[in-house]
């Protein structure tokens, strides 16, 4: 498949199959992420890797999932996350602008996984004290985001449309993601 291909069938992934990640594919993930771009070459990220099964289920209930089809969108029993990878911001490094590196990170990862067959849903929707807790993580870090991790149990796919952005699953339990298209968001040469 080609670099091209492996992104545009990239997909947001809610339903996971219980086989665990080898570690090598998970530490190449995170070298991915360190390796990504970084305003003012900084590197105020750091990541924590879970595998455990018990730490894994104990962060489960402090995540949120997909808003639009709630909880139809959330994980069902026995096919919830295998692994998380937790971006972290080293506050004694740097304390705005970073999101920028958090981005390129996190897509980074979320690539470099998929290559292996390796899905994953980025989330935002974090119940950060409760998680930093858990992972006894410093003060002088902010958990910024969790990327659940494992191999897919569902297929997305993506929709070309023209006014709403809210995925929905179909009767058949699919999950449907609206993007913009193309001629809706390029222009040439200016506006």
């Amino acid at each position: 498949m080609s670099f091209y291909d492996l992104i545009v069938s990239r997909r947001t992934v809610r339903q996971f199959q219980q086989n665990p990640i080898d570690e090598g594919i998970l530490k190449a993930m995170v070298n991915a992420g360190r390796l990504a771009p970084s305003a003012a070459n900084h590197q105020p990220l750091e990541f924590v890797v879970v595998t455990e099964k018990y730490l894994c289920q104990k962060i489960y209930p402090f995540l949120k999932w997909a808003a639009y089809i709630a909880p139809e969108g959330d994980p069902k029993p026995g096919k919830q996350p295998v692994s998380y990878i937790v971006t972290l911001v080293n506050k004694q490094i740097k304390t705005d602008g970073y999101q920028w590196d958090v981005g390129a990170a996190n897509e980074n990862m979320i690539l470099a996984g998929w290559e292996k067959g390796i899905a994953s849903c980025w989330l935002l929707s974090v119940n950060r004290k409760e998680v930093t807790k858990i992972l006894d993580i410093p003060n002088h870090y902010l958990l910024d985001s969790v990327l659940a991790l494992g191999y897919p149990e569902e297929d997305p796919v993506a929709e070309d449309m023209d006014k709403s952005v809210k995925y929905w699953k179909d009767g058949n339990g699919r999950l449907h993601v609206p993007k913009r298209k193309l001629d809706q968001v390029i222009h040439f040469n200016g506006f």
